[in-house]
């Protein structure tokens, strides 16, 4: 069982061991910190903070012990109760509040469960808020207030309406053309908030035939709730059967969009974001920004249309951070995540299948075909595991003297660039593991780079 602490929050599995393990205690004990964070940060009395979660069983718990313990501190609170990741960031926006909290371990599994912070943006922390915090928890030179000075709970269910609403305001939103391809869509929202929000997007964009798997938002997850092509299988083989013309999955916090093609193959995470700049770039020119870990398509794309393309660190933040000092219109993650700065800086699996819907529409061609129109890529995810007695650090410095004969990125983890692709490895903010992810022009290729990579990385640790 585990407990991580970092600049985005922290996460860990439900019960047991306070400091080990997520438990009550070790959630007033983070609120706190944040609340007293949120309240240093505003010369302000009266201070407010949105908070949303994920469909887990430990939610209305969880949900439970940070509204009181805001409360607490003499803070409000506006919770929107089954809420999307990116909702919860636009009702911070939209609301002018000065915080956020959404309660979601995102795509771990169900045991699991975070608080992860928003700032008055709507955005995740920066490294230095987000030290601050963690300061502050260490520090815990706690105080409350007395009965007169505790803050308040209000209630709003209606946000997703508010966020949907927003989404078809865009000029990039085109729902006459959805509606006019009369397109059959299949679902998988792994029984989470995206059994709700998912349904109710594609009704308002004019879709009519909906084919809905796993959208009881009750927590139990159906699968592994990653939307990796091994955990899909149950809406890859409805593709055919349902004659549907696009499938969309979506993680339990409904910030990273899967879409599967009309034959039950994978139209790819990572091509999820190259399609939807694709588009995006076709309505206007702009820069664009993917982490270090996406595929080099982007990178393709963007030269293509004759745009600047930039690498960030991995994490929303940093890809955000880029995207703003950019000035890039589109931008994200290859796990699936959409940031459009014109609805707002988050990764968004909503306004992505609003997008894609409008790209595939205009188009007027199949999803698979729509898919070969980019590089076939492939790119290989992989982990190797830790334990507490392993010094990732020091592994992450060794590395690049063993590959020292090609060029080494070290802004975030090391990137090998090698002659057939390139290989990144990276610690985990989120699960005790290094992350190893390859490229290379097929399959083979990419598990051949990153399995010399981790064979080299497992004899540093027997040693």
């Amino acid at each position: 069982m585990t407990l991580i602490k970092s600049i985005s929050g922290i996460r860990g599995t439900i019960g047991d061991i306070p400091g080990e393990n997520l438990t009550p205690l070790d959630i007033v004990k983070f609120t706190t910190a944040y609340g007293l964070w949120i309240k240093k940060e505003n010369s302000k009395s009266d201070i407010s903070v949105i908070v949303g979660r994920d469909a887990r069983p430990s939610g209305k718990m969880v949900n439970q012990l940070v509204t009181a313990t805001l409360v607490g501190l003499g803070i409000n609170v506006t919770d929107l109760g089954l809420a999307t990741t990116p909702t919860v960031e636009m009702a911070v926006i939209n609301e002018k509040a000065d915080g956020g909290i959404i309660l979601t371990a995102s795509h771990n599994p169900v045991e699991w469960n975070a608080l992860k912070l928003l700032n008055n943006k709507g955005e995740f922390l920066t490294a230095d808020q987000g030290n601050e915090v963690l300061t502050m928890i260490e520090d815990a030179s706690f105080k409350y207030e007395k009965v007169n000075r505790l803050g308040k709970i209000y209630t709003d269910n209606k946000y997703l309406s508010k966020h949907i609403a927003d989404i078809k305001k865009l000029d990039f939103v085109d729902t006459k053309a959805i509606k006019k391809a009369d397109f059959k869509i299949a679902v998988d929202a792994v029984n989470s908030v995206g059994g709700i929000a998912v349904p109710e997007l594609l009704k308002e964009l004019g879709v009519v035939k909906i084919v809905e798997i796993n959208c009881q938002p009750n927590g139990v997850f159906a699968h592994n709730p990653e939307p990796l092509p091994e955990n899909l299988k149950e809406i890859s083989s409805l593709m055919t059967k349902e004659k549907a013309d696009v499938g969309f999955v979506v993680d339990p916090d409904v910030d990273r969009l899967a879409i599967i093609n009309e034959d039950g193959t994978m139209f790819g995470e990572e091509y999820t974001l190259i399609a939807i700049a694709d588009y995006v770039l076709q309505q206007r020119k702009g820069n664009t920004v993917s982490n270090l870990s996406s595929t080099k398509s982007l990178k393709e794309l963007s030269e293509k249309y004759g745009v600047t393309y930039t690498p960030s660190a991995v994490g929303e933040v940093n890809v955000v951070e880029k995207m703003k000092e950019t000035k890039a219109v589109i931008g994200g993650e290859g796990n699936g995540g959409v940031i459009l700065p014109d609805l707002h800086y988050g990764r968004d699996a909503l306004v992505g299948i609003a997008l894609f819907l409008t790209f595939l529409a205009k188009t007027n061609k199949r999803c698979s075909e729509l898919r070969a129109q980019y590089p076939q890529y492939y790119i290989s995810k992989n982990k190797i595991k830790l334990t507490p007695e392993i010094n990732v650090d020091s592994i992450l410095k060794e590395i690049p003297k063993i590959y020292n004969d090609y060029p080494i990125n070290i802004v975030d983890g090391v990137k090998i660039e090698f002659e057939e692709g390139w290989v990144h490895l990276r610690k985990s903010n989120t699960e005790p593991i290094i992350r190893v992810y390859s490229e290379g022009n097929n399959k083979k290729v990419a598990e051949n780079l990153a399995d010399k990579v981790i064979r080299s990385v497992q004899d540093m640790i027997k040693k």
